[in-house]
């Protein structure tokens, strides 16, 4: 297997550099950041501080060139969570020789989180509150959640458990366990990715409160809750990634170049802010997200 690949000017890189640095080139190519009259699509219009940011991030990936309209905000945001689901795909592939098991990457899960074993009661609540006007306007619709990206595992089959070694047979042992496929043939969602290309304060409360469903109507353990974004401003960041309890972290699409951009062009007060939050481990780049799936 391939240990490093070409960055394009002669030196190797790890093929999970290489896999951010292609995630990179696709958001420009895909139109899903672009400049018009010297403005970043991620940049607030009416703050010079996030133009300037946004203006000097975007020139460390090489996006400055860029001169393409900027696209309807559904469109762009469509792009974006096609390009996370591509990335974390190909990146937590990587890590199979630490985390191997069947693993599904998906977009828009149609069913929502009632396709998943740990949710699949919230189909049966669903069904009733359709049929019950009395108990829908008592639970209303917020457990009802399609999250942008998911991540699901399947069950093993006692063959492959017993691969190595006996570790279960027929009924000996192990009844209940949902990783086992003669206990439960529903996938098992492992993790819920919210792809956010900007933030703003009704964006930001939209992640907490699907995170916060995510928590309240499982059975089981709680699913990885994340968020992936490529916001700017280290205040609009720190309205959804300080604080604990709902989400476990937020992923900057280039938390370093956003670092790099803040000391070149933006305020003291702005990067200590942005220190904060990585510091704290509130805040990480996009390449630290597969490998916190793996844990």
């Amino acid at each position: 297997m391939k240990s490093a690949e070409s960055s394009g000017t002669g030196e190797s890189v790890s093929r999970m550099a290489g896999l951010r640095a292609r995630f990179h080139a696709g958001l420009l190519s895909n139109g899903v950041i672009t400049a018009t009259d010297g403005t970043v699509s991620i940049a607030d219009s009416s703050s010079l501080s996030s133009k300037k940011v946004a203006q000097h991030l975007c020139s460390l990936l090489g996006l400055v060139s860029t001169t393409g309209k900027k696209g309807a905000g559904q469109t762009a945001g469509h792009g974006f969570e096609g390009a996370v689901r591509e990335f974390v795909e190909e990146a937590f592939a990587l890590l199979d020789p630490v985390r191997p098991g069947t693993w599904r990457v998906a977009t828009s899960a149609s069913e929502g989180i009632a396709a998943f074993e740990q949710f699949e009661h919230l189909a049966a609540i669903d069904k009733f509150c359709k049929t019950n006007v009395e108990l829908r306007a008592f639970l209303g619709s917020g457990y009802v959640i399609r999250p942008d990206i998911v991540m699901s595992r399947l069950p093993l089959s006692d063959a492959e458990l017993n691969a190595r070694d006996p570790v279960v047979h027929g009924d000996d042992v192990a009844l209940l366990t949902s990783l086992r496929a003669v206990n439960n043939s529903e996938p098992l969602l492992h993790a819920s990715i919210s792809c956010k290309l900007t933030l703003r304060t009704d964006r930001a409360q939209n992640a907490r409160t699907e995170a916060l469903n995510l928590i309240r109507n499982r059975k089981g353990r709680v699913p990885h809750i994340c968020v992936v974004t490529a916001e700017p401003m280290p205040n609009r960041l720190a309205s959804l990634a300080l604080g604990t309890g709902d989400i476990d972290c937020v992923y900057h699409v280039a938390l370093p170049e956003l670092r790099a951009a803040i000391a070149a062009v933006g305020s003291d007060d702005m990067l200590e802010s942005l220190d904060t939050m990585r510091e704290g481990k509130r805040l990480k780049d996009i390449a630290d997200l597969p490998f916190d799936l793996a844990i």
